[in-house]
């Protein structure tokens, strides 16, 4: 599984002459050149890409982690009609595949003039329309004690009080769960990012950016582009080792009860 990744490097290390012609882990000339060139190929520094992605999945975290919990929360604490139905109906969507309703959604932000900007991928986040988070927090959610809430509302705390000041400070590890993963996985996602974005250079995220090594006759600047990729890692790696305690605290402990 990590012999891709380690080639990766051992790549772009080496003049791109060698890169085709030498598949061995380990330059026969190792050079820097990649990296140097690699930050400027295109017309817009890599950095101003790496900024772009990093507002983007930065807005993107902060909505799943605000419209997921407070979604989680509801159907966890809260009694509404029909909820165990909404519930029902919620968990469906995950074994809904994304390519039956990509064609709508486009048609929908074309129709409201979103496209071309950010707000195709990041208004849904705040709408609490990844179920997969909204689940992971109600299992969290259903492991902490009832009689937490039962002691608030003697207090004279309403839902939204108990869940800011009981619920959501125990939920800390699932919210780094949430935040973590929805940061990586919007880093990654290729597709929507060139589907929404547009086609100014100044718009592009990483994973769109890596693509224009790629010119329309298919020749890449393959050194370039594998510096550039493995550049691209170091955030994540960053950010998961940053938060490694509390993403898996928060996912050995879902679904437990107290």
């Amino acid at each position: 599984m990590i012999y891709p990744l380690v080639w990766m490097l051992g790549a772009s290390l080496k003049p791109a002459a060698e890169v085709v012609a030498n598949p061995g882990l380990l330059p026969a000339e190792p050079t820097l050149d990649n990296y140097r060139l690699g930050w400027t190929a295109l017309r817009v520094p890599f950095s101003g890409f790496f900024i772009n992605s990093v507002v983007l999945c930065g807005l993107a975290a902060l909505g799943n982690v605000s419209s997921c919990s407070l979604a989680a929360f509801a159907f966890a604490r809260l009694r509404f009609p029909l909820k165990r139905v909404l519930f029902g109906l919620m968990l469906l969507t995950i074994m809904l595949p994304f390519q039956a309703t990509i064609v709508p959604q486009y048609i929908l932000f074309l129709k409201l003039g979103w496209v071309g900007s950010m707000l195709p991928i990041l208004a849904p986040k705040f709408l609490a329309v990844d179920t997969f988070f909204v689940f992971l927090l109600v299992q969290f959610i259903r492991g902490i004690p009832t009689a937490l809430d039962d002691a608030a509302a003697i207090d004279g705390c309403g839902p939204f009080r108990t869940f800011r000041s009981i619920i959501l400070p125990l939920l800390t590890p699932a919210l780094a769960t949430t935040a973590v993963f929805t940061f990586i996985w919007t880093w990654n996602d290729f597709f929507a990012q060139l589907l929404y974005l547009g086609n100014s250079l100044d718009t592009y995220t990483v994973p769109v950016a890596l693509r224009a090594f790629v010119d329309s006759s298919g020749f890449a600047s393959w050194g370039q582009m594998l510096a550039m990729c493995a550049v691209s890692l170091v955030p994540i790696f960053a950010l998961f080792l940053a938060f490694q305690r509390l993403l898996l605290e928060g996912i050995s402990t879902v679904g437990l009860r107290g």
